[in-house]
């Protein structure tokens, strides 16, 4: 018997005895900001962080909003985005047989939604499903566009975003665009990720 073998049975002779994990009362307060802010919230948050925040009425008004704040015409588009979002007269580079990093890293942006935001953390959380796909998608390109539908996908605190992600899911966690410091605390933006970033408050 090997010595992985030994270890491991070690383990199971342990564990075959062990009583049952008792459950945990979890009647804690999930967050302690009012319902009615979240949206005021998050905005203010990812401000902080330096991502620009747009607020957008309708889905009619987005395309074109989306138009304004691209700098190029190479728009990365993740299966499952929705189609009228995209503004017309662009480069879109479907991910779909997979894009490879070379072509990611020519693009002028990625174009995603998200699973769920976070209000009192300014975070996004994408979870690789619908308009979100590929992790990679969002790290390679140099400026990241997120829409936000406020109705949906914004939740006041973390213990209510745990509660509607699954953790089985690839998650991604986005606070701002990507930045950096060396020992001086010089910042740098950009190193593992895009630099900029932009979210759009859809609703």
């Amino acid at each position: 018997m090997s010595s992985r073998e030994q270890i491991l049975a070690r383990i199971r002779a342990a564990t075959e005895t062990a009583p049952e994990p008792a459950s945990v009362e979890r009647d804690y307060a999930e967050t302690h900001t009012p319902a009615g802010r979240a949206v005021d919230l998050l905005a203010e948050h990812l401000t902080d962080y330096r991502a620009h925040v747009h607020r957008c009425g309708s889905d009619a008004q987005l395309a074109p909003l989306i138009a304004d704040l691209l700098t190029g015409t190479r728009l990365v588009a993740p299966p499952g985005l929705t189609a009228h979002w995209i503004p017309a007269g662009l480069d879109v580079l479907c991910d779909d047989p997979p894009l490879t990093p070379a072509t990611l890293d020519s693009a002028d942006a990625v174009l995603t939604t998200c699973a769920v935001a976070i209000a009192e953390t300014g975070t996004l959380v994408l979870d690789g499903g619908a308009g979100q796909g590929r992790r990679v998608l969002t790290l390679i390109p140099d400026h990241h566009i997120c829409v936000v539908r406020t109705a949906g996908d914004v939740v006041l605190s973390l213990p209510q975003a745990l509660g509607r992600l699954d953790p089985a899911r690839p998650l991604t966690w986005i606070s701002g665009p990507s930045a950096t410091s060396d020992i001086e605390l010089d910042r740098v933006e950009g190193v593992h990720g895009p630099r900029r970033l932009d979210v759009v408050l859809l609703g």
